[in-house]
């Protein structure tokens, strides 16, 4: 089966080398990238993009309450909920895991092609049991999003992953990823 990767490796030379170039081609792109930039360059929609990786400002309701947040999430829907709906934040786990979840993810896409048509057709059923999932599931509400919702496509989730535009607020990304690996 093609993988989400192999664009990655065959650009690489598919050779063990493959996975330091990838991180060094994901370090010089995301030196100095910020989500406002990202922003800037992607053409943003109203709502989020089913099948997809998205990446959107938001403000929770419960942010006095809750431990921590990400103000920047990379989220792929699972299913609508009253308000908003519900979906995985890659940016809950830390950058290899983030790699493990889209590997576990490809079983739902709908293709093998892994382009810009390809979508994840995977609903909260489908992995609700996976227990690297548990820490990214997260509900968001339409009135506490800030932003348009800026569509990644498959071609571009390897990429996407990686980028490091999680803003948590109230904790460190080491504090976010460390209660993460204890919830898994």
């Amino acid at each position: 089966m093609a993988s989400v990767f192999d664009t990655i490796k065959l650009k690489a030379g598919d050779t063990d080398r493959s996975a330091t170039w990838y991180r060094t081609q994901v370090n010089k792109i995301a030196s100095g990238t910020t989500a406002s930039q990202l922003f800037r360059q992607g053409k943003l929609n109203g709502r989020p993009s089913v099948g997809r990786l998205n990446l959107f400002g938001y403000n929770p309701k419960l942010r006095k309450t809750l431990p921590y947040y990400d103000v920047f999430p990379l989220v792929l829907p699972l299913e609508p909920i009253s308000g908003g709906f519900l979906g995985m934040n890659f940016h809950y786990l830390p950058p290899l895991l983030r790699f493990r979840l889209l590997e576990r993810m490809q079983q739902f896409a709908d293709d093998t092609k892994f382009d810009s048509k390809t979508k994840f057709d995977v609903n909260y059923d489908d992995v609700k049991n996976i227990k690297i999932v548990k820490p990214t599931i997260k509900k968001y509400l339409y009135s506490y999003v800030q932003t348009g919702f800026l569509r990644i496509n498959a071609d571009e989730s390897a990429t996407a992953i990686y980028l490091p535009v999680q803003r948590f607020k109230k904790a460190s990304d080491a504090q976010v990823y460390s209660d993460s690996r204890r919830f898994i």
